[in-house]
């Protein structure tokens, strides 16, 4: 990614003032339901990081965060359409992924971009699987509208904190 683009969406991301931020049972719903919906084993709502990828979000693994390299996540990002490795083990962009050869097994991995309404991606919506897989096209559309009900409530919770802080300057806001 182009140096000032990438400066550009990290500003971005910061604004947004989501990372390191407490577990949201919201986000923690729709990782859920993705569960559910793709009937795979881990989905997680990932945000892309100077040197990290943080999740928001994850059902099926207990860690809050990976190296951004070599993290599938910072690729997906440079897209606007779906990610898809459809068999990590004999995908080339995958092959020595420490995710692929590593404890965690990954073999399938599908990505939907969140992007902002000004059009920076400031991470995915990850679904994984152990076993090889393919998404059809229903499959994809749903997690592009995942990403996107994600982003809803990224936008929402950003225009809430600075109807706060309007308020506050203007002296209005309740004690």
């Amino acid at each position: 990614m182009e140096n000032s683009l990438e400066i550009k969406r990290l500003e971005n991301l910061h604004k947004y003032q989501i990372l390191d931020t407490p577990q949201d049972g919201s986000f923690d719903e729709i990782t859920s339901l993705a569960v559910k919906i793709f009937d795979v084993p881990i989905a997680i709502i990932s945000l892309v990081d100077t040197d990290r990828i943080w999740f928001k979000s994850s059902y099926g693994l207990d860690i809050d965060e990976i190296p951004k390299e070599p993290g599938l996540c910072s690729s997906a990002i440079l897209s606007d359409d779906v990610y898809i490795v459809e068999n990590a083990r004999k995908d080339p962009r995958t092959l020595t992924n420490p995710l692929v050869t590593g404890a965690l097994g990954l073999q399938f991995y599908a990505a939907a971009p969140l992007i902002t309404r000004d059009r920076f991606r400031l991470g995915n919506f990850v679904i994984i699987d152990a076993k090889p897989r393919r998404l059809n096209g229903k499959e994809s559309s749903m997690l592009i509208q995942l990403s996107r009900i994600v982003m809803d409530r990224v936008e929402l919770q950003l225009e809430a904190r600075e109807l706060v802080r309007d308020l506050n300057n203007r002296g209005l806001a309740q004690s």
